[in-house]
Formats: structure tokens, C-alpha cells, sequence
């Protein structure tokens, strides 16, 4: 079965190649996108944590290919939909199917990481969901604070111009990389 884009492509998710994928469905996609489920207190994107991720890893000083790698870590979901972590580690093939669709994205961007890079942007969205739930889950407001190197922008954004952000990072870090 094939899925529609909003670039008006047309495949099959599970058949996926890079050359399938466009800037266009993806920053479009995540900046509809509610994070957690959307239960939380006000509409905050996918996309824009994605940009929050990557702004934290440019305060880190981490290299060009580790701040793409950021902003597009979450971009699996763009083609499969947000499952919230305590839903995912159920489904037992999820994991495998999301890394599938983010290998393409990642080849699709000639982005190849190494282990250690790929644990420096696992370790930046784990920072930054703990700091998101502290501001934006009710319930999370006791949480301790994680020391972040950069200010994540957790106000309300429209998605148009989050979408357009997004698009404009991943077009002035892939001509980097």
C-alpha cells in the first residue's frame, strides 16, 4: 500500500529509498506534528524540538553532521506518526521499521554516523525531553532541571514558520556537510 506526501509523491513506506524523500514532507509533517501525544499543555511540534536539538548541539559545539543528525533524528515520523516512548518499546517492530525509514533519511543526506555521534544527538533529545516535560507536561513540573548549553524556545510557534526554519537549517547544513 502507498502513502500520499505532502510533495505529492507516492510510495510505500515499507519499501522506502532515499531518493524518496523530500525537505519538503518533512519539515511540513513535523511542524503539524503534536510531541507527546499531544497531552501536553499547549501545541508544540515535533519540528520544533528538532530545531531546539540542533540548536543545543550548535551551543555544544558538536560538528556540522551531529547538528543535522539532530534536527533530523525525529524525521522517521514524518512517514510513520509520533509513538510516544512508553507505547514503542510494545510494538515489536517498531523500532526497527522507524530505523529503516531514518536510514534512508540519513542516506538520502549522505549522513553517515559514527557511534559516537550518534550518541551525542541520542544524548541531546534525551536532554531536551526532560526539559520539555518540565515546561510543557502537566505533572513534570518537579523534575530537576537539565543543564542545556542553549535556551530551547518552548513557546507557541506557528507552524508555518516552523516548517520554514526547519527547511532553511537542513538546506544551509547539508550544503555543510
Amino acid at each position: 500500500m502507498k502513502m500520499n506526501t505532502y510533495s505529492g509523491k507516492r510510495f510505500d513506506p515499507m519499501c522506502m529509498k532515499p531518493e524518496d524523500i523530500e525537505v519538503a514532507d518533512i519539515c511540513h509533517a513535523l511542524s503539524l506534528l503534536c510531541r507527546g501525544a499531544g497531552q501536553i499543555r499547549r501545541f508544540y511540534s515535533v519540528a520544533q524540538h528538532s530545531i531546539n536539538c540542533a540548536k543545543e548541539a550548535q551551543a555544544r559545539n558538536y560538528s556540522n553532521r551531529v547538528i543535522l543528525a539532530c534536527l533530523l533524528h525525529d524525521s522517521s515520523e514524518a512517514y510513520l506518526a509520533d509513538v510516544i516512548r512508553p507505547i514503542k518499546k510494545h510494538l515489536t517492530n517498531y523500532n526497527a521499521i522507524e530505523d529503516k525509514v531514518l536510514s534512508n533519511i540519513f542516506a538520502h543526506f549522505g549522513l553517515t554516523l559514527s557511534e559516537e555521534e550518534a550518541a551525542l544527538w541520542k544524548q541531546i533529545d534525551n536532554d531536551l525531553l526532560e526539559s520539555e516535560l518540565k515546561e510543557l507536561m502537566p505533572g513534570a513540573e518537579c523534575l530537576e532541571p537539565v543543564q542545556l548549553c542553549s535556551v530551547p524556545d518552548l513557546s507557541f510557534r506557528s507552524f508555518e514558520e516552523v516548517e520554514q526554519e526547519m527547511k532553511d537549517m537542513i538546506i544551509r547544513l547539508e550544503s555543510c556537510i
